[in-house]
C-alpha cells in the first residue's frame, strides 16, 4: 500500500541539517492509518487547514523513523544508521564483520574508539534525527489552528511529542547536550548552540509525560493502527528516559504504573518475539513498523528495513555479515539458555530456508552470526530489490525491557525482593521454570540484572549505551580502546559546527 503526499516547504536549517520540504514525498508505515491519498500542491500557507491535513502531518512525523538511509546533506554520499551499528559493534557483544576491514572502515575506527567528527556515520545520525524533530515540531506548530476533533486533536499532538522524544533520546544518548529546537525556525534563527544534555532530557520527560495523557491504550488500537504511538510506548520511554538519569523512584512507579495496567505479557515463547509472525506481540511496546512490498531503494528505503540484508551471513546467504557476536558474548549465556539460540546462530545451524551455516558457504572465518533479524528467502520483497526492502519491524522497546528496568530501580532504592520478582519474571518466561531463579540479594543481585539484560537484549542496541549509563563502560571496553571522560558520547559531525558558525562546540577529547 503506497500513499504520498506533497509536504510543505520548509528550507535547510545549516547547522541542524533540516533538508528542504518542498514537494516531498512521503510514503506510508505498513499500517492502514498511514495509507492517505496524495495532497498535490500543498504549500505552507494553505496546508494546514482540514483535519486531513493533520493526518497528513503526522504521517509526516512517522516517516523518518523508517528511513535508515540519510542522503547526507551537501553531498551526494549515502549514509546508513542503526542504532545496533554504535549499541553492539561499539561494545563488546559484537563486532564490524562485513567483507573486510575495507567494508564500512568509519565503524571499523568507531569499534576501536578512534572514530571522530569527519565520520559521515555520526552526520547521518545527526541529520536525520533532525529531520524527524523537525517534521514533529511542524505538526505541533500548526495543527492546534486546525477546526476538528479536539480528541483526535490531542491524540496527535501526543503522538509527535512521542516521536520528537524518541528523537531527542537518541541524539543526547549518542552526543549528550545538542541544540534543542522545537518549534519551526525562520531562516535567521538556523543557527543555534547546544543545550546542556540536562535540558534536552528534561524536555524528553516533558514531551513523553503530556504524550502519555492524550495517547490510547495499546488495547484500543485497531489492527490497523498497530505500530502508532500508545500510552504504554510513551511510559516505558519515560521509565527508560529516568533509568538513564539514574532517577530511581519515578522509573519504579511508572514501571509499575505498565504493570499494573496490563496491556502487555511476556510471549511464552522467546524465540517467537524476532519472528515476522511475532511483531506487535504481547510484549511489545513500540516498534518501527517496516514492509517488504514499498518497492524502496538504496536512496530512499521507505517502508523497508536494511537490518536484515546487513546482518545476515555472507556468501552463500546473500548477506552482509555486519554485527558478529563476540565470543564474549556467547560465553555470557548459561548452558541451558535457550535465548542463545534464538539470538545467535553457530557452525552448523540451518539458516532457515537459506542453507547449513559453514565457513565454507559464507566464505568468512566468523564462527557466529546474528539470529535475531534474520529472515527466510521466502519473506524477501515479492518485488524489485530484496535488499532495501527487509520486512522485520525494529523492536524499540520490550516489556521485558521494562521489566528489567523495574528491577535495576528497585534494586538502587533497597527494594530487593521487588527486584527479585520483576527479574525473574523474564528468567522464568526464558527457562520456562522457577527452577532458574535469582536468590541472591546484594551486589551479587545487581550483577544478575546486568547478566540479564545483556543476555535478554543482546543484539538489539543496548549494550554500549547500558554499560555508560551503569558506569561500566571504562572497565570493560577499556581494554578495546574506550577512555574515560571521552569515549561515553560520540563526536559532534564537523559539518555542523561549521554550519554553526562554531556556536555548537565539540565533545572533550575529540
Amino acid at each position: 500500500m503506497e500513499a504520498n503526499m506533497t509536504y510543505v516547504n520548509h528550507k535547510r536549517m545549516g547547522a541542524l541539517a533540516l533538508a528542504g520540504f518542498l514537494m516531498l514525498s512521503l510514503p506510508a508505515c505498513k499500517k492502514d492509518f498511514l495509507d492517505i491519498n496524495p495532497l498535490v500542491g500543498s504549500t505552507e500557507a494553505n496546508y494546514y487547514q482540514t483535519p486531513e491535513d493533520a493526518q497528513s502531518a503526522i504521517i509526516a512525523c512517522y516517516n523518518p523513523l523508517q528511513q535508515e538511509v540519510t542522503n547526507i546533506q551537501g553531498s551526494s554520499e549515502l549514509s546508513v544508521h542503526f542504532r545496533w551499528y554504535f549499541g553492539d559493534i561499539v561494545s563488546d557483544d559484537a563486532t564490524k564483520g562485513g567483507s573486510g576491514d575495507g567494508d564500512e572502515p568509519q565503524l571499523l575506527l568507531f569499534e576501536n574508539f578512534q572514530g571522530n567528527g569527519s565520520s559521515k556515520l555520526v552526520l547521518g545520525e545527526w541529520q536525520s534525527a533532525y529531520k524527524g524533530i523537525a517534521y514533529c515540531n511542524l505538526a505541533l506548530a500548526r495543527i492546534p489552528g486546525i477546526e476538528m476533533d479536539e480528541d483526535l486533536k490531542a491524540r496527535y499532538l501526543a503522538e509527535a511529542k512521542f516521536i520528537r522524544a524518541y528523537w531527542y533520546m537518541n541524539l543526547v544518548t549518542m552526543f549528550g547536550g545538542v541544540p534543542l529546537v522545537l518549534e519551526p525556525l525562520a531562516p535567521s534563527e538556523y543557527q543555534q548552540p547546544r543545550a546542556t544534555a540536562a535540558a534536552v532530557w528534561a524536555q524528553i520527560e516533558q514531551d513523553l509525560a503530556e504524550a502519555r495523557v492524550d495517547l490510547p491504550f495499546r488495547t484500543q488500537l485497531s489492527t490497523s493502527e498497530l505500530g502508532r504511538a500508545t500510552w504504554g510506548a510513551a511510559t516505558g520511554m519515560l521509565v527508560r528516559a529516568n533509568i538513564y538519569q539514574s532517577d530511581w523512584l519515578p522509573a519504579k512507579e511508572l514501571a509499575e504504573e505498565v504493570v499494573a495496567s496490563g496491556e502487555y505479557a511476556l510471549d511464552p515463547d522467546y524465540g517467537n518475539i524476532f519472528k515476522l509472525s511475532g511483531e506487535n506481540g504481547p510484549g511489545s511496546m513500540f516498534e518501527i513498523q517496516f514492509m517488504n512490498a514499498s518497492g524502496g531503494n538504496w536512496g530512499n528505503s521507505l517502508e523497508g528495513t536494511f537490518t536484515n540484508v546487513f546482518q545476515r551471513a555472507r556468501g552463500a546467504f546473500g548477506g552482509f555479515g555486519f554485527n558478529i557476536p563476540t565470543q564474549d558474548f556467547v560465553d555470557e549465556f548459561e548452558n541451558d539458555d535457550p535465548r542463545l539460540a534464538a539470538t545467535v546462530f553457530q557452525v552448523g545451524d540451518v539458516m532457515g530456508d537459506r542453507g547449513v551455516f559453514s565457513e565454507e558457504a559464507t566464505g568468512m572465518p566468523h564462527q557466529y552470526y546474528a539470529k535475531k533479524y534474520f529472515t527466510n528467502q521466502a519473506d524477501e520483497a515479492p518485488f524489485g530489490d530484496p535488499n532495501p526492502n527487509g520486512p522485520s519491524n525494529d523492536r524499540v522497546l520490550r516489556y521485558a525491557d521494562l521489566l528489567l528496568m523495574h528491577a535495576e530501580a528497585c534494586y538502587h532504592l533497597g527494594e530487593e525482593a521487588a527486584a527479585k520478582s520483576s527479574l525473574n519474571l523474564v528468567r522464568q518466561r526464558a527457562f520456562g521454570d522457577e527452577e532458574h531463579d535469582v536468590t541472591a540479594g546484594g551486589p551479587m543481585l545487581l550483577q544478575a540484572i546486568y547478566h540479564e539484560r545483556r543476555v535478554e537484549l543482546g543484539l538489539e542496541g543496548h549494550r554500549f549505551f547500558d554499560l555508560v549509563r551503569q558506569g561500566r563502560a571504562a572497565d570493560l571496553l577499556g581494554p578495546l580502546g574506550f577512555q574515560a571522560g571521552t569515549h561515553e558520547i560520540f563526536p559532534i559531525p564537523e559539518a555542523e559546527i561549521t554550519l554553526s558558525d562554531n556556536l555548537i562546540t565539540q565533545n572533550p577529547g575529540y
